[in-house]
């Protein structure tokens, strides 16, 4: 296998940044040098930055080198306009710079919403692939929403309960069940076209390629997709460190992409120590969800009633102090004093899900979180906010079946009796949770299995690169 020199280029957020260093870190174990970008602002906050040999950093100023809050839609299209002219003048002279130095790159590699980082290798006939960091099902659907099924979609969106189905899918979705932005209810009206940019580059490309952040044994459907036809879906998953996977390299225990992180003084750890296996219901909703007061309350009160013990993440969120002027939880007195409760601002997610007090994870259903609960074997409440959490939310309950979906009231609250009754649920010794517990078993299998040497996402990264 010749010597690949990957650049690699991720959106500077922590869901985007996890996934693209953990590839990183895979292809530099297989003899690859990697340069890692993404900005200025994003670089600085990252935290356990890995020190390994063939991984270099390089950061690009977006004009927001002290960060960048979302607004409205005009300021929003303003930054990512600008992100693309200075993300893509980098990338030219980067991509210069290195065939100057007789080093040339290899191989693109660009994540979601960096669409136009495609266009830029292209200039320079520089092989380039797509890092999907979200489920195959996911591309599925938008693939089939740009080529010929929208207005199928669309329509059937006027009726909640009306089936939609896909040519590549084998089971039936709803319009709870799809992404959010292809939604009526959508106010982001910047993301439908960054997605459908996408797929337009994929099409044009002579071999199309999309590395994907999935098993292929968990959607062996949608990866096997024979309508999508030309791209070429690759599943490289899951990328998460191998100390929590193949157990290979244990001190390969960070992500390296944490940007936001709490007191390492909570002792979480030690006080999961102190519980009893499968006792703990664990609760957390990722970097960028944002829950109403009233609703982190009905949370509060579902816990305190279910008698769980339970460690609960509530991240020190700006957004959060913008929204509601008196954002303090109403029950963090009555948690704090409970034995049973604990609240933290940050904590590994991964070390958590793994410890065997672990029973219960609820989660926003992030990809990278799914993934993580599907990897760790632990079953799942699905709490679904936005994005592609809704059809990650549909694969939880009804595809692997390692775990339950909350259902809101018409106000779009969970009530805290909803809570509780899918923590009974999924926490109980009835039938239902034990057919959880042992499907998650089953998935928990399916991903060490396949990033093991000669596995199905080991075998896959190894094809390609030896085919770049």
């Amino acid at each position: 296998m010749a010597q690949h020199n990957f650049l690699i280029i991720a959106y500077p957020i922590q869901g985007h940044i996890n996934p693209a260093l953990q590839f990183a870190k895979r292809v530099i174990n297989l003899g690859a040098h990697v340069t890692f970008t993404t900005t200025i602002y994003a670089y600085r906050r990252l935290v356990n930055k890995p020190t390994i040999p063939s991984l270099s950093f390089a950061a690009f100023s977006d004009g927001y080198d002290d960060g960048y809050i979302l607004k409205d839609d005009a300021s929003i299209l303003f930054y990512i306009s600008e992100h693309q002219r200075r993300g893509s003048e980098f990338l030219k002279n980067i991509i210069l710079s290195a065939k100057q130095k007789i080093h040339p790159f290899t191989c693109l590699i660009y994540t979601l919403t960096l669409p136009w980082a495609s266009k830029v290798a292209r200039e320079f006939d520089l092989p380039s692939a797509l890092l999907w960091i979200q489920a195959a099902t996911v591309f599925d659907i938008y693939y089939y929403y740009f080529h010929n099924h929208g207005d199928y979609i669309t329509n059937k969106l006027e009726d909640a309960e009306c089936s939609i189905d896909l040519p590549g899918l084998s089971f039936s979705l709803k319009s709870r069940d799809l992404p959010s932005f292809l939604l009526a209810s959508n106010i982001y009206t910047w993301a439908l076209p960054s997605f459908k940019e996408h797929l337009q580059i994929l099409d044009e490309e002579t071999n199309p390629r999309v590395l994907v952040n999935t098993v292929e044994e968990f959607e062996l459907d949608a990866i096997k997709d024979v309508d999508i036809g030309k791209i070429k879906m690759i599943p490289i998953g899951p990328l998460i460190p191998s100390a929590f996977l193949d157990g290979k390299d244990p001190s390969d225990s960070s992500s390296g992409g944490d940007i936001i992180r709490g007191d390492s003084e909570d002792n979480y750890l030690e006080w999961l120590d102190l519980k009893g296996e499968s006792s703990v219901v664990y609760v957390a909703f990722g970097t960028l969800a944002v829950l109403s007061k009233r609703q982190m309350d009905e949370i509060a009160c579902a816990l305190l009633d279910s008698g769980f013990s339970f460690l609960w993440v509530i991240r020190d969120n700006k957004l959060r102090k913008q929204r509601d002027d008196d954002d303090e939880l109403s029950y963090r007195e009555e948690i704090e004093k409970n034995v049973n409760g604990k609240i933290v601002k940050w904590c590994s997610q991964l070390e958590v899900l793994s410890h065997s007090s672990l029973g219960c994870f609820v989660t926003h259903c992030g990809w990278n979180s799914t993934l993580e609960g599907l990897s760790s074997g632990v079953p799942m409440v699905a709490f679904p906010q936005w994005i592609d959490q809704t059809t990650n939310a549909k694969l939880i309950e009804d595809v692997w079946k390692t775990g339950v979906r909350m259902d809101r009231d018409e106000e779009g609250i969970v009530k805290a009796d909803e809570i509780k009754r899918c923590l009974e649920v999924v926490m109980g010794k009835g039938e239902k949770g034990e057919e959880l517990r042992r499907n998650a078993k089953k998935w928990k299998s399916f991903a060490r299995e396949a990033v093991k040497e000669g596995g199905s996402s080991d075998k896959n990264l190894r094809n390609f690169l030896n085919d770049n």
